[in-house]
């Protein structure tokens, strides 16, 4: 019995990187989940390796170039913000096309996220591009970093389309359940990336010495091949979305509903971005060591969320596809699941981390205030990861059922009215310093969870329609 169980569980994990053509509204959920969680963990691993790559090279060059790029995530995260609330309504409409079973309408739905993300993305190069030095002095840089390193911020902001790109179509491949193509596609992009980054920061071989700006081109690089490969695989692949002429008119209709369902994400997401550059902001007024240290814990941290919200983004599919299905308790129970394999994950991952959090920060840098900062932050955010990971799922579910107001609302008060003045009253008013911004970050995020809880539980989110 054990030898046959076995053998079906690796058979799943191979189906399941390989490429499946279950329908997620049918059969047991514990094998759905693991059809669409393995894939979508090792896509936001590949995500999270975009992030550590990047820090690892540019820490070599000293903690100015670390802030730099720091600061530079801290407006950065406002493109993730609006690349996963198109994302999101992406998910919600496209899966609930596939779970009614019409994938033309499916496809049609994915192409005017592709144009709305596009659009999206020229607001925010523009800006960044012609401000970039002026947007890192407003965010309490260094004048060392304001006019030597101001390339990289101009570099990251002016190419964030490929950032949107990749969030839209993956969620497209996604939501089709189709993980393991948004999976292969990451792979693309970490390759190119890894081999980019020390060529093009240090100068190695025929290519020029840039610095931190050589990260910049290497992760926009690497992103934009892979953007590259989505497309094709959209127009030309054999897959349960494919792109053609037909689908490549602008339907208002579709544009204006994916933007009413995305802005209650963009909001969500908007939040905690803000959040976290008001964070940014109280802890660089202990140095930019601190800061340095701060943005390598918080690399780390996200290494471990990303693949956790892989987990999440499988029941934000499996929610999306059954509701259309009208099997609103089978959504219910891929939720619970799904929540409780995650919080068992990410605690485990949470105390290896409280235990040894020194090994992980040593690894980027070697210099005694910057190593501080950096273990007590990984220590005592790491607190929070059982309450992260639960509440993670639940945001999720809410977001693929295409309820996203309730989460902004949840977000509002945890991250507006709790997190931030906590963070300024701790840190500054009770001498906490760096730590009191840590301890918000937990308090703040196991309050959200526990909110979030609250409001699933009574399932009005079950009778939302998109």
């Amino acid at each position: 019995m054990f030898s046959n169980n076995l053998r079906t569980f690796f058979s799943d994990v191979r189906e399941a990187i390989s490429g499946t053509e279950q329908d997620f509204t049918e059969g047991k959920l514990s094998r759905a989940i693991l059809l669409l969680s393995i894939p979508a963990v090792l896509e936001m691993i590949m995500e999270s390796i975009f992030v550590i790559v990047d820090i690892y090279f540019v820490s070599k060059l000293g903690a100015t170039a670390v802030a730099t790029v720091g600061l530079t995530e801290s407006m950065i995260t406002i493109v993730y913000a609006i690349s996963l609330g198109l994302a999101t309504a992406t998910t919600s409409m496209v899966s609930r096309r596939v779970g009614e079973k019409k994938p033309d309408k499916a496809s049609e739905t994915a192409f005017q996220a592709i144009l709305t993300g596009f659009l999206a993305s020229l607001l925010i190069a523009i800006p960044g591009v012609l401000y970039s030095g002026k947007l890192l002095d407003l965010m309490g840089a260094s004048p060392e970093i304001v006019f030597k390193m101001s390339g990289y911020t101009r570099i990251m902001l002016g190419g964030n389309v490929v950032i949107m790109m990749l969030f839209i179509i993956n969620a497209i491949f996604r939501s089709a359940g189709d993980a393991a193509i948004a999976m292969r596609v990451l792979w693309i992009g970490n390759i190119i990336n890894i081999i980019l980054d020390p060529c093009l920061i240090f100068g190695l071989g025929p290519f020029p010495e840039m610095g931190v700006s050589g990260a910049a081109v290497a992760t926009t690089t690497g992103r934009g091949i892979a953007v590259l490969y989505q497309l094709y695989l959209l127009f030309n692949g054999k897959k349960r979305i494919r792109l053609s002429l037909k689908h490549l008119g602008v339907n208002f209709t579709i544009i204006a509903r994916l933007i009413k369902i995305s802005l209650g994400s963009i909001g969500q997401n908007l939040i905690g971005t803000i959040s976290w550059i008001a964070l940014v902001r109280i802890i660089s007024v202990f140095g930019s060591e601190v800061v340095a240290g701060y943005t390598i814990a918080i690399r780390i941290v996200s290494f471990v969320l990303l693949p956790s919200w892989g987990i999440s983004n499988a029941a934000s599919t499996l929610v999306g596809q059954n509701l259309g299905a009208k099997k609103p308790e089978r959504a219910e129970r891929a939720v619970m699941i799904t929540g409780w394999v995650n919080m068992i994950f990410l605690g485990i991952v949470g105390l290896i981390l409280i235990l040894f959090p020194a090994p992980f920060i040593e690894f980027f840098i070697l210099d005694s205030v910057v190593l501080n900062a950096g273990i007590e932050c990984l220590r005592i955010v790491s607190i929070g990861f059982i309450a992260y990971g639960f509440g993670m799922v639940i945001v999720n579910s809410f977001n693929g059922a295409g309820d996203t107001s309730t989460p902004l609302k949840i977000n509002f008060v945890a991250f507006w009215m709790i997190e931030i003045p906590l963070a300024w009253i701790l840190a500054i008013k009770f001498g906490m310093k760096e730590n009191g911004v840590f301890w918000a970050i937990v308090i703040a995020e196991s309050i959200m969870t526990i909110t979030a809880y609250i409001v699933f539980r009574r399932g009005k989110w079950k009778l939302k329609e998109v």
